[in-house]
């Protein structure tokens, strides 16, 4: 078992390293990307005092890094995961993503029992609870939700929130790659949510790390498939600081609930 851990953690630094060498090369020597941006919806004087606001919002000192990673974010989706994406959804069924959502779902369940217990907000981790029961049991291991229409209804936690309910700050605005927006505290929520599922949570349960790598690229494929959000679609000049400004009040509501 040891061994085992061992080789997960060896696993782990190096997609770590990875990411570092890609992010690095890609600050060094990326180019302008081909973006034709659609027609502004707003006056440009009114974009641009609304991103002056962001900015006083939004704390961001390494603001040309993180706009550097935000480009590689955008070559990265558009040449790599739109494309599986948009493969997985023309050789799948509506019906059977559904399911396969739903399965996602119930298994990150652990993280919203574990956030939720953690901030002590005990009716809201007694439905999940019950969430994952349900789901588990008369929705087929997941594949269903019939939980939803009895009125256990979904109690979204991460430990970002978590931080932030213990009065974490946001720290300074991070581009994360691949990952897109976060900042100081969630993104070392986001580190403890991994730990945590994968070293306590079902994958430590199943024990088995091919049915662990496929699930991971599974719920990868499918989180992205349930994004609508797409890289310099917006019509905006100032699309960095739109997307700056709208998570941290997303952030913000969400850790206020």
């Amino acid at each position: 078992m040891k061994c085992r851990v061992n080789d997960k953690m060896r696993g782990t630094l190096f997609f770590l390293v990875l990411v570092a060498v890609l992010v690095l090369s890609g600050c060094s020597t990326t180019p302008k990307p081909d973006i034709q941006l659609d027609p502004p919806k707003h006056r440009a004087e009114d974009l641009l005092k609304d991103s002056v606001e962001y900015a006083v919002d939004v704390y961001d000192p390494i603001e040309g890094l993180n706009r550097r990673i935000y480009t590689f974010n955008y070559y990265f989706d558009k040449y790599l995961y739109l494309p599986v994406v948009n493969t997985y959804e023309f050789i799948t069924p509506n019906y059977v993503e559904k399911r396969v959502s739903n399965f996602v779902d119930n298994v990150f369940e652990f993280n919203n029992f574990t956030n939720n217990l953690l901030q002590l907000k005990l009716k809201r981790t007694g439905i999940t609870v019950g969430r994952f029961l349900v789901n588990s049991t008369i929705g087929i291991a997941g594949l269903w939700d019939p939980a939803t229409g009895w009125g256990l209804r979904h109690q979204n936690e991460d430990f970002g929130q978590t931080l932030g309910h213990y009065g974490a700050g946001n720290g300074p605005y991070i581009v994360l790659p691949i990952f897109g927006p976060s900042n100081l505290r969630d993104t070392a929520g986001l580190v403890g949510d991994t730990v945590g599922f994968n070293y306590v949570g079902p994958p430590a349960w199943v024990n088995d790390d091919t049915t662990t790598i496929v699930f991971t690229g599974v719920s990868a494929v499918d989180k992205r498939h349930r994004a609508p959000f797409r890289y310099y679609r917006s019509g905006s000049p100032f699309e960095y600081e739109m997307v700056r400004m709208l998570y941290s009040k997303k952030r913000e509501l969400e850790i206020a609930k």
